[in-house]
């Protein structure tokens, strides 16, 4: 199966026609997702969220904290801030507001998009949802 867009990709197709919300749901069973959660949010502190995320997506499983600070050096963020954020998980509050929703509403698989409520679970071509947002930009 072909790759799908990043969600930045769908962002950028539809701009100023389109919201995007992004939600974590660190996998509990995965080594790391927890911390990667984190360092997206400490770039994203930095405005280098979608630089981050393209990072953690392209050279995952090395999302341990070594590695995450390196990715925060070859971003040029200021890594002693970004560092002091993920250690001291600044965004704890968010994750876990995140993870629940996501198991309030029983949502098991990453990716999982929601278009106006409809849910798109997993990779799928740009053209899967450019349908499912043109019929929805019509509708208004």
């Amino acid at each position: 199966m072909a790759a799908g867009p990043t969600v930045k990709q769908i962002f950028q197709a539809y701009p100023d026609k389109i919201r995007l919300v992004v939600k974590n749901y660190p996998y509990k069973y995965r080594d790391f997702a927890r911390m990667a959660a984190e360092a997206s949010l400490a770039a994203r502190d930095q405005s280098k969220y979608w630089e981050m995320h393209d990072i953690l997506i392209t050279r995952s499983p090395k999302l341990d904290r070594a590695s995450l600070i390196s990715y925060a050096q070859e971003l040029g963020l200021d890594v002693k801030k970004f560092t002091e954020s993920i250690d001291k998980g600044a965004h704890a509050k968010d994750i876990d507001a995140d993870v629940k929703l996501a198991e309030s509403i029983d949502l098991y698989n990453t990716p999982t998009f929601y278009i106006n409520g409809q849910q798109v679970v997993g990779e799928r071509p740009f053209e899967y949802f450019k349908k499912i947002i043109d019929e929805q930009l019509n509708k208004k």
